[in-house]
């Protein structure tokens, strides 16, 4: 039973205030995302913008007195840690006010806090299920990395094949009807050399 509430305490070691979300991003618009913070809270914020013009987003985070944490401009996708100074409401915007047409979708994750320890107050040696459950718990955050990551690569990838089959598709009709329109042109210019045109026959005097 201990070692079945020891495995069950592995699902909720995670004490962190996480936020994933996907959004898109009109042209010529900005959007911002807030956050309340306490001191000394560490954060991490990850972005990669997965479809739109050339998948690029102006960005910038600010702390409670609109001091500028980060900021940069056009993109792909970036990565940044703080550690917070004061208590407040903090904001992180996205930008595509450079691009007059695209529209952008990106992706975002914020996380705010520490993880709880695994085993806390552990003084004792960790013993052989309990060194294997921590062994798990470490595996099982490498997996739920790699899988965000895969899922990003997969909807970026899909997003362009699919904008790539949309612009074959367009251009394979618009070379049928050029094809149509070029045989038509022919035929009717190999029959114009091969009909008899009828002329008037002046009469004998």
């Amino acid at each position: 039973m201990r070692y079945l509430g020891l495995c069950s305490l592995m699902l909720h070691v995670i004490f962190v205030c996480s936020t994933e979300l996907t959004f898109e991003l009109p042209d010529n618009e900005k959007q911002c995302f807030y956050e309340e913070l306490e001191i000394g809270v560490r954060f991490d914020i990850d972005f990669q913008v997965i479809a739109g013009g050339n998948y690029d987003v102006d960005c910038f985070v600010t702390d409670p007195l609109s001091n500028v944490l980060y900021q940069d401009r056009k993109k792909q996708y970036d990565s940044f840690s703080h550690t917070t100074t004061m208590k407040g409401v903090y904001k992180v915007c996205f930008s595509n006010e450079f691009s007059t047409f695209s529209h952008k979708i990106v992706y975002l994750d914020f996380r705010a806090g520490d993880e709880r320890p695994f085993l806390p107050n552990k003084a004792t040696a960790l013993t052989q299920m309990e060194s294997a459950c921590l062994s798990i718990h470490e595996i099982l955050k490498v997996v739920s990395d790699s899988q965000k990551w895969y899922r990003l690569r997969e909807a970026h990838d899909r997003i362009r094949a699919e904008d790539l089959h949309e612009r074959v598709s367009y251009w394979s009709i618009g070379e049928t009807f050029i094809l149509f329109a070029v045989s038509i042109g022919q035929v009717l210019m190999l029959k114009s050399f091969f009909s008899d045109k009828k002329g008037t026959v002046a009469a004998p005097t």
